[in-house]
This record gives C-alpha cells, structure tokens and sequence, in this order.
C-alpha cells in the first residue's frame, strides 16, 4: 500500500514496457501532495496508450490469507469494460473470485479511505471501548466515505460492495490490519513516532487522513471521523477526548447524506 512510491515506480518502469501491456495496480492511497488517485499519477507518467489500460484490484484480501489460498473475492475496475475483463480472466482462480466494476474512482477511494476508519477502529479497541463503538465507526465512516466519494464522481453503490464495506470490515477488524494495530496502539498511550517506527513499515492510513482531510475541505464534505482522527494524528488531540467530540457532535439523520445523493439525483 506505498502509495507514496508509485508515481517513481510507474515513472522508472514506463520505457519498458510494450505497447498494448495491461498495466494492474492495487495500491491503497492517495497521492499526499496532488490529492491524487493512483489511477490518475500511473496514467500521468505512461504514454497515452498504455493509461487508458490501467485498471485498479481492491477488495477484502488480506496476503497473508491469499498466501495460503484461502476463498478471498475482490474487484477489479477500469473504465474500458473489455481491460476490466481482461484482468479479471488474469486473476481468477478456484480461490480468489474477481468481480468486475466500472467505477474506478469509487473503487480506489473506498481501499484508500477505509485505512483511515481502520485507524479509528483500532484506537477505539485501544481504548478499551469494545465492540458497539467499533460497529460505529465502521458504519458512520461508510457514511464519510460514501459522501466524499459522490461528490468526487463515484457511484455510491460501490460502497455497498467489496470496495467498501467489504474492504472497511476486514481492515476494521482483523489484526492483519497494520492500520489497525497502529490505532490499537495510539489508543494505548504510544506516540505516532513510536508506532510508526516500532512497526517499520508504511502505515498508508496516516498519510491518507492527510489528503483526506484536504480534500473534505476542497470538497466542502463534512467527515467528522477523519477530522478528529487528523487532530489526533497531527495536532496532539488526546484519542479519548476525539471520540468524546464525536459523541458530542450535534444531532443529525442517520441517512442525511443518502437523502441529499438522492435529491441531486432527481
């Protein structure tokens, strides 16, 4: 998930490879200094031809459990159906189940934007606050998730499927998760210094909590969660007291953000 190395990676692999090559990536972030999906740098740093057959592999799959071959289903999106096939019929196998899915913006941003909710969830099981806050947060970070996404152009029903809430609930709750086990630690006292360099190696969901946070600003979305998760992140708010905020929050409608998608719709 080191999104942050993919723009030199593509950039140094590009004048190797031959026309017409399917170029698959499944990097789970966003660019921190463009707000990028990683979509839009590969296709900035290959040949016109060969960007517009980049397709994105997301869904709940942990590598420790594909390395075993455990059942493990997934989504693969490009905006050519016929490159989405395409990859599709390179992956699947007897144990990992590809679907296919035309919206690439929903698909990379629900596998960047669920690292941060798996930061929070992790903090929450830090603080020993058990599984009623944890649900919540997996449910109303959907929510944060699903309205940043329409307003960037996603359909919302991606966030119904394995992009989504089936990333998010496996990230949220297997300790796997280094996102999760970075927040599990925060949530115990630890200082981001010391879990990132205790755990040494990238922890996507910190870096993504940054441009996330800038983009609910550029977009003018409302993400409570990400807001207090960045406060705790990178201006020293106490883990207790952001989840005390978030439960302080003024009163609103559980589907506000559905009824607004909605009424754009009509």
């Amino acid at each position: 998930d080191a999104s942050h190395a993919v723009r030199d990676v593509v950039r140094r692999a590009a004048p190797h490879l031959r026309d017409g090559v399917l170029v698959v990536h499944a990097a789970k972030g966003l660019e921190t200094d463009t707000l990028k999906r990683m979509s839009e740098v590969i296709r900035e740093e290959l040949p016109a031809p060969l960007g517009r057959r980049v397709a994105v592999l997301s869904g709940p799959s942990h590598a420790e459990e594909v390395c075993r071959k455990s059942p493990t289903t997934v989504v693969v999106a490009a905006e050519d159906h016929g490159v989405a096939q395409e990859a599709q019929d390179l992956f699947i196998n007897a144990y990992f189940r590809v679907y296919t899915n035309p919206d690439v913006v929903g698909v990379e941003l629900g596998g960047a934007l669920k690292n941060i909710i798996a930061l929070g969830a992790g903090l929450s099981d830090g603080l020993g606050y058990g599984d009623n806050a944890k649900a919540a947060l997996i449910t109303r970070g959907l929510a944060e998730i699903g309205r940043l996404g329409y307003r960037m152009g996603a359909n919302p029903l991606t966030f119904a499927g394995l992009a989504g809430v089936g990333d998010l609930v496996v990230t949220c709750t297997s300790r796997h998760s280094r996102n999760w086990r970075a927040g599990y630690r925060l949530g115990q006292g630890a200082s981001l210094e010391d879990v990132l360099a205790q755990m040494g190696m990238v922890v996507e969901g910190v870096r993504t909590t940054k441009a996330a946070y800038r983009l609910a600003k550029r977009y003018g979305v409302e993400m409570p969660i990400t807001e207090q998760l960045y406060a705790v992140l990178f201006e020293g708010k106490p883990p207790k007291q952001a989840v005390e905020e978030l439960m302080g929050r003024d009163r609103t409608h559980e589907w506000e953000w559905i009824v607004q998608v909605r009424d754009a719709a009509r």
